[in-house]
């Protein structure tokens, strides 16, 4: 899963995208408005935390303009507890939930589950694949009895493929959505990872493959 979360203070910035990142997410940080509304018009994220209170563009406009311009995913809101009328604002703006500071990371983290839930249609925490199961919350790949846990970058690469089966993703596709826009990683990470993922594959026993397109990209088949 992909966040972009957008807060000016880096302290906690930093602080959160290290809490996100431990729970396996990639996650794009940003410091004010603007750079927040580009981020989201351009990136492909399966949800955004955005504080109200940002330079050069406040969270409840770019929230607006981010509605206007046909951004869709879920919106968390940050805001201190005096707000209140700044978080009836963001909600009317299209914001699907809202946070106060100061916050504890369990919450956060319990909310941002809730809105990936509630993503389009109710998503289940096992997503199931030919004679995979894949469990969101313990991070755990099964095949029958067998199972093992993934953590880090492997887990959101194996959860991007088994949302997609058949469909070729491109090393660019998987470099923006698990390693992000910011990294410096070289692109042979995601070669690195296959190669992991595929001898999981063999450990547990399942049929399942991970097939490469060469020249385009990886699919699970």
């Amino acid at each position: 899963m992909k966040i972009l979360f957008a807060e000016d203070d880096k302290d906690i910035s930093k602080g959160v995208v290290t809490l996100l990142e431990r729970n396996s997410y990639t996650v794009d940080a940003v410091y004010n408005g603007v750079d927040a509304l580009d981020y989201a018009v351009d990136g492909d994220y399966d949800a955004i935390v955005l504080d109200i209170m940002m330079p050069k563009m406040d969270g409840v406009t770019a929230l607006k303009k981010m509605r206007e311009e046909g951004v869709d995913v879920p919106v968390l809101l940050l805001t201190a507890k005096t707000e209140v009328d700044d978080r009836i604002e963001g909600l009317d703006a299209g914001a699907d939930d809202y946070l106060t500071k100061p916050f504890a990371g369990g919450e956060l983290l319990a909310r941002l589950r809730a809105l990936l839930r509630r993503k389009g249609e109710f998503q289940s925490d096992v997503i199931k694949y030919g004679d995979l199961e894949l469990d969101r919350t313990s991070y755990t790949l099964s095949c029958g009895a067998k199972n093992v846990k993934l953590v880090g970058k492997a887990y959101q690469l194996m959860e991007m493929l088994i949302r997609s089966p058949h469909q070729v993703l491109s090393v660019n596709q998987l470099m923006e959505h698990v390693w992000g826009w910011d990294s410096e990683a070289e692109i042979n990470v995601v070669w690195v990872n296959i190669s992991f993922l595929r001898k999981k594959l063999t450990e547990i026993g399942s049929k399942t493959e991970i097939r490469a397109t060469r020249g385009v990209g990886y699919s699970l088949e």
